[in-house]
């Protein structure tokens, strides 16, 4: 038996590859499928099942072309409502891998659709269990995401989850491993834990789901509490649950090497100018109108959750990072990308183009200001709860999602100066970047964020404990 966790930080999303006697399985792949070939080629085993637990909602799997690279079998669970070639397993359907066999285990509640794969080993112990967005280390699955297709609300889903937990997942063995499909950061769930994976005698022990008393009580814990959903989440569950391109053709379309003639002119048919280079290097100088996306964080995240799907996009990376800024927007979904710069910002500059900046203060600078500048805004980009625990008194709070509408900026007036923050220095560059885009050029990013603003004399600071409670 061999099981390797392929895992992507920035998503927080853990695909599975399985393997006995020279036949494999892979459980919830990315849309970049290298990974799983080339694992299975090394092994020298072939590629049996694809098996999905859902319609994932943070990113576009990689199940059409694993299956067409392999001539795999897409299994998903009952009540899967899909128009694509796929295996529609029953409950407790059995299907063998080497000497090992994975039975289908049927879990609605983050989902219609959602279905947990049971391991069982070769004396028929169960073994694992791989819970998709069922069950996470410390969480479940959000209940919230599914309602608004199939006409039922977030408690209808929780309480199914409830009963899916408490037959499927419960009764298991406390030595049975589980192997969820995200981590700690994902959106889709509340607040996961630090781990990777766990086993069900930890999670019955320790997760707040399975702790709660009754069913009601579960719905309440479950549902309370819950922050908006990234808004590319529909778009990304559609797009698995309906197609797409396949990656090689969007490759293709995205690595055509634009000199900074071919560049300006894709910009002036109104192409998304994105800049996937370190928010560090970004601030020094950039072409204006850029938006900040950095590889260095949570990058297809929250290209997710600023860019429109519809538009063409045409890249600023840097060198030898193209096609990796490609794969990371292709993973949630985005196929219009129609180039990057070759020769990246330095080509820019080199061929005498203007360019514009973003002035990055030290927190001790604010210090300074603050009492003198009538006319100075701090503005915290960071989520509301983030906020609700402590921010500069007086400071705006516009999370980083909301500043793609022109509407957020409506009480800013041309005499502000506006000092930007965010948790760390990662989001608020971002945010500059789209206020800059917005006509707004008065402003400074507060290198380090509020973990530097929290330690600074002379900053006074506050909590809302009104949101905390």
């Amino acid at each position: 038996m061999f099981i390797k966790q392929l895992y992507t930080n920035c998503l927080s999303e853990a695909a599975y590859y399985i393997e006995s006697e020279g036949e494999a399985a892979v459980i919830d792949p990315l849309r970049d499928i290298d990974a799983y070939v080339e694992l299975a080629k090394e092994r020298g085993a072939s590629i049996k099942y694809i098996f999905e637990t859902h319609f994932h909602a943070d990113f576009v799997s990689g199940h059409l072309d694993l299956a067409k690279a392999t001539g795999a079998p897409i299994v998903y669970g009952p009540d899967t409502d899909t128009r694509l070639p796929v295996t529609l397993a029953k409950d407790g359907q059995q299907f063998n891998i080497g000497k090992l066999t994975i039975k289908v285990l049927h879990t609605p509640g983050h989902t219609l659709e959602s279905t947990c794969y049971l391991l069982q080993d070769e004396t028929g112990k169960d073994h694992a269990v791989f819970t998709g967005d069922t069950l996470f280390v410390g969480d479940v699955g959000r209940p919230d995401l599914a309602q608004k297709a199939n006409e039922i609300t977030m408690e209808d889903l929780a309480g199914m989850l409830y009963e899916s937990l408490q037959n499927k997942i419960v009764p298991l063995a406390d030595d049975v491993i589980v192997y969820p499909a995200h981590g700690p950061g994902s959106s889709c769930g509340k607040n996961l834990g630090p781990n990777t994976t766990s086993t069900i005698g930890e999670q019955k022990a320790t997760n707040y789901a399975l702790q709660q008393s009754s069913k009601e009580d579960f719905i309440k814990a479950v549902t309370e509490g819950l922050s908006e959903p990234p808004s590319y989440f529909p778009i990304n569950a559609r797009i698995n649950r309906e197609g797409y391109d396949s990656l090689d053709e969007v490759m293709e379309r995205g690595l055509s090497a634009l000199n900074v003639e071919q560049f300006k002119e894709k910009m002036e048919q109104d192409a998304i100018i994105l800049d996937t280079r370190n928010s560090s290097v970004f601030t020094s100088g950039f072409v204006p109108g850029s938006i900040s996306i950095g590889l260095d964080g949570r990058f297809a995240e929250w290209a997710g959750s600023i860019l429109p799907f519809d538009k063409d996009i045409i890249l600023v990376t840097e060198q030898g990072k193209e096609k990796e800024s490609l794969i990371r927007l292709a993973r949630v979904g985005f196929s219009k990308i129609q180039g990057y710069l070759d020769g990246g910002f330095e080509a820019w500059q080199s061929a005498g183009e203007t360019a514009d900046l973003i002035i990055d203060i030290e927190v001790d600078e604010l210090a300074m200001d603050i009492p003198f500048d009538n006319h100075l805004v701090v503005v915290d980009v960071r989520k509301e709860v983030e906020y609700a625990d402590g921010h500069v008194k007086g400071a705006i709070n516009i999370p980083l999602n909301e500043l793609t509408d022109p509407g957020t900026m409506a009480d800013f007036e041309e005499k502000h100066n506006l000092y930007i923050h965010c948790a760390g220095g990662y989001r608020s560059v971002i945010a500059a970047s789209l206020l800059k885009r917005q006509g707004i050029h008065n402003l400074r990013n507060i290198l380090g964020g509020y973990a530097k603003i929290s330690q600074q004399e002379g900053i006074t600071t506050e909590k809302d404990t009104a949101v905390l409670n």
